[in-house]
């Protein structure tokens, strides 16, 4: 990839958007089958513990691989030639081939969006040990805030995954593949998690009310192992922007309800991607405007 890059940079950049296209596609099953898999062992299991028969209608055969995607409305399954990537969005008109049903524009947008994200992780970080993990962090995020905005849940699955993976990659930054050292990954693990577990149980005791769930202390601090404790400020500030703003004007427009609850995890996962490829960037920016350099 690095000769690549450096004789025939557009072809490095087509192939990788290709690659986040082709991601992006497998991001939409993930976001659209892990949650359903999930609730369905929950169910399971407390049918078991509970003594009652299992549901007849959960999706017990569902996971990642099996069965082959289907249209949601009329459940025909989606021949090969209609699953490429945006293309097939296009020629199909945003309609399915079979019964004509409205696709999800959600479906184009993250495959273009993955696509996007590959590319500007190799812009910033060049062909390094670092590029391909700091990829898999990007589509992670990009899964996770997709499952949180449609379910308001972070999986386990996903947020543990990443901060072991965070963690494990520490351990080569003295070869390139990490940003940080291990010590400053435990240390940003550890804090964003404790950060968010203190912010919840103060607005606990302030309000009586729950403010976010355990999912979001778990996505911070991923997103700490990844970038260290130093960037955990950074993260929250945006990501608090972030949700205010967009909360603020949703509820002045009038599509979200005074009280209602609106998933954190989105915001965490952007201001965290937004850290990993711009940090600096976003830190110098902020030094001018206050005047301090």
């Amino acid at each position: 990839m690095a000769d690549l890059l450096a004789q025939q940079p557009l072809l490095a950049y087509v192939a990788v958007a290709l690659l986040g296209l082709i991601v992006g596609s497998f991001l939409n099953v993930v976001i659209l089958r892990l949650p359903r898999m999930m609730e369905a062992q929950w169910r399971a299991g407390a049918a078991e513990i509970l003594g009652q028969p299992a549901d007849a209608e959960a999706p017990v055969e569902l996971s990642l691989a099996r069965p082959r995607s289907r249209c949601n409305s009329c459940q025909t399954p989606i021949r090969a030639w209609h699953n490429i990537p945006v293309v097939s969005y296009l020629l199909l008109r945003g309609r399915c081939a079979a019964c004509g049903a409205r696709i999800s524009w959600q479906y184009p947008a993250v495959e273009i969006t993955a696509a996007v994200m590959a590319v500007i992780v190799l812009a910033g970080f060049g062909a390094t040990p670092f590029t391909p993990l700091a990829m898999v962090v990007s589509w992670t995020l990009l899964a996770l805030a997709v499952i949180d905005a449609r379910t308001q849940f972070l999986p386990d699955v996903l947020t543990l995954a990443l901060m072991w993976l965070g963690l494990l990659a520490s351990l080569g930054h003295g070869a390139g593949a990490a940003l940080v050292d291990p010590n400053t990954a435990i240390a940003g693990a550890a804090g964003g998690y404790l950060t968010l577990w203190l912010v919840f149980h103060a607005f606990l005791l302030a309000t009586g009310k729950e403010g976010m769930g355990f999912g979001d202390f778990k996505l911070l601090a991923a997103i700490g192992a990844w970038l260290g404790w130093q960037a955990l400020p950074m993260v929250l500030l945006l990501a608090s922007l972030g949700g205010a703003v967009v909360g603020g004007l949703l509820m002045a427009s009038g599509h979200l309800a005074r009280g209602r609850p609106m998933p954190f995890g989105p915001w965490l996962a952007l201001a965290g991607w937004l850290a990993l490829v711009a940090g600096d960037t976003i830190s110098g920016a902020y030094s001018s405007l206050a005047g301090l350099n």
